[in-house]
Formats: C-alpha cells, sequence, structure tokens
C-alpha cells in the first residue's frame, strides 16, 4: 500500500472540490483486489466497498497500472536463465519436481 500510495496520489485520502473526505487508500486498494482475487464484478464489489462502479472500475485501471510501472522489472519479467535455474535447484530440495512446468512458464518466450 505504502509503495502505491507514495507512487501515485490517486490513492491517498484526500478532499473534494467542496471539502467532503475522500475514500481511504484501503478502501480503494481493497476494491481493486477483490476484483483481482475473487473475478468479481465492479456490482458484487459495491456491495461490499460502499464505492460507486465506476469509481471501482478506476480504482482497478490505476492500481493495475501502478502494478505493472512499479514491479514490471523485477517481478513481472521473463525469468532469466540464473532464476530458472534456482527455481530448480529449490524445486529439487523441496521434492517438486516439474514445477517450471506448472507455474505456466509454457507462457515465457
Amino acid at each position: 500500500m505504502h509503495d502505491v500510495c507514495n507512487y501515485d496520489t490517486y490513492f491517498v485520502q484526500k478532499y473534494d472540490a467542496i471539502g467532503v473526505l475522500g475514500l481511504l487508500p484501503e478502501q480503494k486498494l481493497t476494491a481493486a483486489l477483490r476484483m483481482l482475487a475473487y473475478r468479481a464484478s465492479a456490482g458484487q464489489v459495491h456491495e461490499i466497498a460502499r464505492m460507486g462502479k465506476s469509481t471501482i472500475l478506476e480504482c482497478l485501471v490505476i492500481f493495475y497500472d501502478v502494478i505493472e510501472t512499479l514491479y514490471t522489472r523485477d517481478y513481472l519479467r521473463k525469468p532469466t536463465p540464473r532464476d530458472l535455474q534456482m527455481f530448480l535447484q529449490k524445486a529439487e530440495v523441496r521434492s517438486f519436481l516439474g514445477m517450471i512446468g506448472s507455474i505456466g512458464c509454457m507462457y515465457w518466450q
């Protein structure tokens, strides 16, 4: 949450044009995460988060963009040969042979 709020002020709680305090960062992030984690629609999240559907969709799009920008280089990238070797060594120690094929590596090209 801190990384996301520090990167994009959209997620920081602030006052609107008429002086009403806006949504908490936790509300916005929870709405986006619920849609991703549970494949929920904006309508389903609306009932829980007490936010407008358009706001929920806006949160999701901005959240996605921020996560992609912040973490692509380190986490959302194609694994290097060194990464794959490390994964294979860990899998062997943990008796989890064949793990590379099971985590969707066939999509990395």
